[in-house]
């Protein structure tokens, strides 16, 4: 039995037990305490939606991409959507420095060479903080992401 294995079910009970606290400490509203979707500002909507899903390993078909926006297929429950403003004249892209969320990936290394083989610009090197890693790259337009072990 691998760790992971062995601690899921408690992690598990730990969702499960925030949940309960949360809704039992917090104040009424009608806002889900949930990210739903994250939207990312891009210049070439194409480019993009080729880009993030070779980055993540997903299936691609340019044919699928219809200005304004993409969906990643993304499989966790917080979508992915890439929007570039074709309806909105007056928006002018600016990328943003600071990380906007962060990708998860079991073995941070393995991420970090897959970044570098793909020439995609590092924004930070890796941190090892106990056993939890991470680091910093961007993306086609300059936007900080993230990918982290935890």
């Amino acid at each position: 039995m691998s760790l992971e294995e062995f601690f899921s079910p408690y992690r598990r009970l730990r969702l499960a037990l925030t949940e309960r606290w949360m809704m039992m400490n917090s104040t009424v509203s009608p806002i889900a305490g949930k990210v739903n979707n994250v939207f990312i500002h891009v210049s070439d909507l194409k480019k993009s939606a080729a880009w993030y899903s070779r980055l993540l390993g997903l299936p691609f078909d340019e044919r699928d991409v219809k200005s304004p926006v993409y969906n990643i297929p993304v499989t966790s429950q917080a979508g992915l959507t890439l929007d570039d403003h074709t309806f909105d004249p007056s928006f002018r892209l600016q990328p943003s420095d600071h990380v906007l969320f962060n990708f998860y990936a079991k073995d941070i290394d393995e991420a970090y060479r897959f970044i570098q083989e793909n020439d995609i610009p590092v924004a930070r090197e890796i941190e090892r903080i106990g056993d939890f890693a991470y680091f910093n790259f961007r993306d086609p337009d300059g936007n900080v992401l993230m990918i982290c072990n935890n």
